[in-house]
């Protein structure tokens, strides 16, 4: 299994834009999650450090939302960048999603220790409006499995 992005949509966010503590790569303190295509599905690949224990030999839940959270906007990002006609790294600036809803289900316990798979199918539903399925895998294992509705994002963000 390939576990890295060579280019991800994440990196080209302009710098504003570019502080989310779970894919934010200007953020020192954050995840840094890296979003990028696989075919037609969205891939993100994390490996959760010690400081991400719930308990002994298990992953935090709020670890596994918040990478579910992250890897439905990159991806609802990817597929609008695509439809306008660009990939990650065209020096175009990607739109930027926030989440409008996100719900998870936990559906095991995710072992520490493991490279995390999030994987993304996206699907349109408002030309500013994109729902994406994640499933979280660690090893061949499904953990977790999630739906985000993201919206592009607001231009007044951009004033705050």
């Amino acid at each position: 299994m390939v576990e890295e992005i060579v280019h991800a949509i994440q990196d080209d966010y302009p710098e504003d834009f570019a502080w989310c503590y779970g894919c934010g790569r200007l953020n020192t303190e954050g995840h840094h999650f890296r979003t990028g295509w696989d075919g037609s599905e969205t891939v993100t690949y994390y490996k959760p450090g010690p400081q991400h224990k719930a308990i002994p030999g298990f992953v935090y839940g709020g670890l596994i939302a918040s990478l579910i959270d992250c890897h439905g906007t990159g991806s609802a990002s990817l597929a609008l960048h695509r439809k306008n006609g660009f990939e990650p790294g065209s020096f175009e600036e990607p739109p930027r999603f926030v989440t409008a809803s996100l719900h998870v289900d936990f559906l095991k316990p995710t072992p520490d220790g493991q490279v995390l798979k999030a994987v993304g199918t996206v699907e349109e539903i408002h030309p500013k409006k994109f729902k994406v399925a994640v499933d979280v895998f660690a090893g061949d294992v499904l953990c977790a499995k999630g739906e985000v509705v993201a919206v592009v994002m607001p231009a007044s963000f951009a004033n705050k």
